[in-house]
């Protein structure tokens, strides 16, 4: 019996997770979505309106277990994976000490290791041409104070991705790390907790779609990063050239701390 080619997609019930959903449905290449969150409702609502292309998991990726139960899935259904993007995350808007320990624990469990693990169970489904697409930020060119975590596990996400791309070369698979500026989602529903000092300045924001376009468009030209907007690429070179003080000073500076 021949295998299907899929496309894992992990946050895939809204947001940046679904407009890379919609764009997948459209690939004549890919046969099934695995759509990944942890909102079962939202997975059924995409499932209807996508058709039977998609695949729903209620998984959720903070929990190991829950990630090597979900490779025995993929054991049992043997497959290539086309793409694994990896978009399940959250972000939290305050100061270190506004953060339970669970909470700041579970963040880094989410953004790091959950991201790690689903790598490490899908890459041996992987064949030559195959893409990963890991979600960073444009969080991960600097420390950002009021939002520590986040933009840690995001510097992270873009060193691990950049270093695995190489590492993956001799497979012919791609890495590539997405570092995209504010994007119009639900991320600050959660992120936003009424914080004396937090983020507040959210410049130059975008929609989703127009980011996840971008990230299939680089991940397709093997690229190892993928940044959307001119002003993301101007803080990208910033970054590159000023110390991390100033641009520490220059941050707080725009979010009026």
């Amino acid at each position: 019996m021949p295998k299907k080619n899929i496309a894992v997609v992990t946050g895939a019930s809204s947001g940046l997770g679904k407009e890379f959903v919609k764009l997948l449905v459209k690939d004549n290449d890919v046969e099934e979505i695995w759509a990944i969150a942890r909102n079962n409702n939202k997975l059924e609502q995409l499932s209807k309106k996508y058709g039977s292309k998609i695949k729903i998991f209620s998984i959720d990726l903070s929990n190991t277990k829950s990630i090597i139960d979900f490779s025995k899935i993929l054991e049992a259904n043997i497959s290539n994976i086309l793409y694994l993007i990896n978009n399940a995350g959250f972000a939290k808007f305050c100061s270190y000490d506004d953060l339970s320990i669970e909470e700041s624990i579970n963040m880094i469990d989410l953004n790091c290791s959950g991201l790690v693990a689903m790598g490490l169970v899908c890459i041996p489904y992987m064949k030559p041409g195959s893409h990963i697409i890991n979600i960073a930020s444009q969080a991960s060119f600097q420390p950002l104070p009021y939002q520590n975590i986040y933009s840690s596990t995001k510097s992270f996400i873009r060193n691990y991705s950049r270093a695995l791309n190489v590492e993956l070369r001799d497979k012919g698979i791609s890495v590539t790390a997405v570092c995209p500026g504010w994007i119009d989602t639900a991320l600050y529903d959660r992120a936003i907790i009424g914080a004396k000092k937090a983020t507040n300045n959210f410049k130059g924001m975008v929609t989703p779609d127009k980011v996840a376009k971008k990230a299939v468009k680089d991940a397709n030209k093997n690229k190892d990063m993928s940044i959307y907007s001119l002003y993301v690429k101007y803080c990208h070179i910033m970054a590159k050239f000023l110390p991390q003080k100033l641009m520490m000073k220059i941050w707080l500076k725009q979010q009026g701390m």
